[in-house]
């Protein structure tokens, strides 16, 4: 199994990107990692990272697509760049699955233009974000592939969302949210009407009707269906406000004193790994015919480790191929 990292991706490339993949080649032995990027960084950051192994590679690119930049023109004039190459890599089979902490816009693209191609029955691709909350991950779809979806999108991303949490979170009959702003059926925008309209239709998805944005905390639902736009908005208000709580709750059981502190970190910290998006490593682009994981920008090592792992995970279980066969049967109902 061989997967792409683009390594000059993220806010912490070249070096974090390095130290994940020395924790994940060391885990998982069945796979190869070829690293995309400036070479001689790279050499650089393996040797700091004490990275001899045969089983990681490196493929000069030229150019850096820096995180600014407008997706499309970054892709035109920068060919040779990490995130143009991997994606090519996958388009001719080259490698398994592709992974990257950069421009989410210009990888998302990437994998559009590099003729990789959609799964079939797929229009457009969604980004799938596993949140942990109290009652276990849910999924969120999409968080940023696509702003301005039509219905029949979302009523996809419904479809590949079920699949992803059936075959990869091991949720055995994923219950289907339609994000709005009221659980009522006439709530939400022309948008949300019509894809909640497509959706409970079909009787192969188990779904339960519009949710709001509290929801998400509650256990009555595994898949929450949104545009990329609300979705954005729904992933980065989760992971700052975990950070906030967590850092609030430090400060003042520090203030109490000492020996307040070192009782309660250790559950704290068991509470935080509960809730940490790095444990997930990534989200996955789904509805593309290979494996694409899009990584936070700010992502550590470890939530390169994690990606390289579920990368590997999907692979392994063919997440692609159960899509494909799921998108396969006839609708039921009047979708």
């Amino acid at each position: 199994m061989r997967i792409a990292v683009d390594a000059m991706g993220g806010d912490h490339a070249p070096r974090e990107i390095i130290r994940g993949v020395a924790v994940g080649i060391e885990k998982i032995p069945d796979i190869e990692i070829v690293l995309y990027g400036l070479e001689d960084r790279i050499k650089a950051e393996l040797a700091h990272a004490e990275l001899d192994n045969p089983r990681v590679t490196i493929e000069h690119c030229s150019q850096i697509i820096e995180m600014s930049e407008s997706p499309v023109e970054a892709l035109r004039h920068k060919r040779d760049s990490s995130i143009a190459r991997i994606a090519v890599a996958a388009a001719r089979r080259e490698v398994d699955a592709i992974i990257s902490a950069g421009n989410t816009g210009a990888f998302a693209a990437a994998c559009q233009l590099s003729r990789i191609g959609n799964l079939p029955g797929v229009a457009r691709p969604g980004i799938a974000a596993t949140l942990p909350t109290f009652h276990g991950p849910v999924v969120v779809c999409d968080v940023g592939a696509n702003v301005t979806p039509k219905a029949r999108h979302l009523y996809e991303y419904a479809h590949m969302s079920v699949c992803y949490a059936r075959t990869i979170l091991g949720i055995k009959a994923p219950r289907v949210g339609m994000v709005s702003i009221g659980q009522e059926a006439s709530k939400g925008n022309t948008l949300v009407r019509e894809a909640r309209s497509l959706i409970e239709q079909d009787e192969r998805l188990n779904f339960v009707g519009n949710v709001e944005g509290r929801d998400i905390f509650a256990s009555d639902c595994d898949v929450f269906v949104c545009d990329g736009f609300v979705g954005n908005v729904i992933l980065k208000l989760t992971e700052g406000l975990a950070e906030g709580i967590f850092k609030t709750l430090r400060k003042e059981i520090s203030e109490e004193g000492p020996n307040l502190i070192e009782q309660f970190e250790p559950v704290i910290e068991r509470i935080w790994q509960k809730h940490d998006y790095t444990e997930y490593g990534g989200a996955p682009l789904l509805g593309v015919n290979t494996v694409v994981i899009i990584c936070h920008g700010r992502s550590d090592h470890r939530a390169i480790a994690n990606a390289i792992r579920v990368a590997a995970e999907q692979v392994r279980l063919d997440l692609n191929g159960a899509i494909s066969d799921h998108l396969s049967k006839p609708a039921e109902g009047g979708a």
